[in-house]
């Protein structure tokens, strides 16, 4: 057992963040079950940690050793019913209210009454996830970045009913896994994305009105804000759907018109360019 009482660990998700997240665990010697419907992305993602580890291995942060144990400690499954004895589950599906807080009913039915319930969302409401569950106190966010092994921060996440020792619990955890957590509570896009996303917006109005060219806006960021990627570019690796998902989110739930999504946005959404995975978003690739 950990620090942190926590030993056992379920991921729901094999998807970018959710092997991201079970790839930390196992490395930190947690046993990490990943869950998804879809075999074949579970066997994907089971090659995606396997080279994570690999690269992590070729420059030297971590000893070959390290590697096969951790490779060793992640099982998968099709079903959430083997989440029965775990100590923690972090959910990673996609950021869908309604399939969120349907899995929060499930596992709430499933898992001891102990396990602690994380969502790894970037704008959903953690309390209305509480809401579907019978434990509301043990509900929380831990919002990872991406990539999960090289990013720092954990954004921890207080919904209305959760409790001191579940929010001490996590942060002690976070702690545990070499990062950096950050208490934020309940309200829209959390901290992260209510400062970046409207960032970003302004960026995209600023292309759309010919203030200048996508490639001159991300230089004046990166050169005078000395921020590492310019806001365009990260858009295009966020994704420009997800980038639309979460200023609708911050318009409607915050209901102010400066979280209003630039129209070319939506547009490019649309059109289908999405950024880096389509291809084609503020930039071809």
């Amino acid at each position: 057992m950990g620090m942190s009482q926590i030993d056992r660990v379920a991921v729901i998700g094999a998807g970018t963040m959710g092997n991201g997240i079970a790839h930390l665990f196992a490395q930190n010697g947690f046993d990490v079950t990943m869950i998804d419907l879809d075999e074949e992305r579970l066997k994907a993602a089971l090659e995606t940690i396997e080279a994570n580890l690999g690269r992590q291995v070729r420059r030297g942060t971590i000893d070959d050793e390290t590697a096969k144990a951790a490779l060793g400690r992640i099982e998968t499954a099709t079903t959430n019913s083997v989440t029965e004895g775990v100590d923690l589950i972090v959910e990673a599906v996609t950021e869908d209210l309604g399939l969120k807080a349907k899995i929060f009913a499930e596992l709430d039915q499933i898992a001891k009454p102990e396990t602690i319930l994380a969502s790894n969302t970037s704008s959903i409401s953690i309390t209305a996830l509480a809401g579907a569950t019978k434990r509301p106190e043990r509900v929380i966010g831990m919002h990872f970045m991406n990539p999960v092994p090289v990013m720092e921060l954990v954004e921890v996440i207080r919904g209305l009913q959760t409790s001191d020792q579940t929010a001490e619990t996590t942060v002690g955890l976070a702690r545990e896994l070499g990062k950096t957590p950050v208490e934020v509570n309940d309200y829209p896009g959390f901290v992260s994305n209510r400062v970046l996303m409207p960032m970003i917006n302004e960026a995209i109005f600023c292309l759309m009105e010919g203030v200048a060219e996508a490639e001159a806006i991300d230089t004046v960021m990166k050169l005078g804000m000395n921020h590492p990627l310019g806001p365009l570019a990260l858009a295009d690796l966020i994704g420009l759907d997800t980038c639309l998902a979460i200023m609708e989110v911050l318009h409607r739930e915050l209901g102010d018109d400066k979280y209003r999504p630039a129209p070319i946005l939506r547009n490019y959404v649309a059109a289908g360019w999405l950024g880096r995975k389509s291809g084609r978003g503020f930039y071809e690739y």
